[in-house]
């Protein structure tokens, strides 16, 4: 009896995933393809190989936006979780830049909504990390432009890293750029 549980309870996280899985493939292929000014910072962690950490201009005018506390004009960084929507403009790149925080005002033609969540007094946009082989940090040091995808909802999902002329960085076997 308890391995026919352990099957279907197998099945059932199996199916899980997979759905998961095929709903980012699908968001990857029909997303809208924004383009994210950052600030990359280059540090090493042991256990989990090399990443970038990420922060976003657009995240510092978002934070600029929230409503502040009345004591002392400043955000309360003691909020454990926020999130919200901010309207952004796109230009002839599809780079985006801040126009307001949603209010439930029609968008134009060139603007995306995008959601941000607020985590320990920051502004997060889809992810805070990229992810890259051990020993290819060199690659990504040119990096000033994280590119999304982001669906009809205001989900991003980051696709790649892209220099200051929006070329894809990317890492060859032997550390080139592509």
């Amino acid at each position: 009896m308890s391995s026919k549980i352990a099957i279907a309870a197998l099945l059932i996280i199996l199916a899980v995933v997979n759905w998961s899985i095929a709903a980012k493939e699908k968001h990857l292929a029909e997303g809208k393809i924004v383009y994210l000014h950052l600030a990359p910072v280059d540090p090493r962690s042991l256990m989990q190989g090399d990443y970038m950490a990420l922060r976003f201009s657009l995240a510092n005018e978002v934070y600029k936006a929230l409503p502040k506390t009345s004591e002392n004009r400043s955000w309360d960084h003691n909020v454990d979780a926020s999130d919200g929507y901010v309207v952004a403009s796109l230009n002839e790149q599809n780079i985006a830049s801040f126009k307001r925080l949603s209010n439930d005002k029609a968008l134009s033609q060139n603007e995306v909504l995008m959601q941000y969540r607020v985590r320990n007094g920051a502004v997060k946009f889809a992810t805070n990390a990229f992810f890259f082989q051990e020993g290819h940090g060199e690659v990504y040091q040119a990096a000033r432009f994280g590119q999304f995808s982001i669906d009809d909802k205001g989900t991003l999902l980051l696709v790649a890293m892209y220099d200051k002329e929006l070329n894809r960085l990317t890492a060859t076997h032997d550390n080139k750029l592509q």
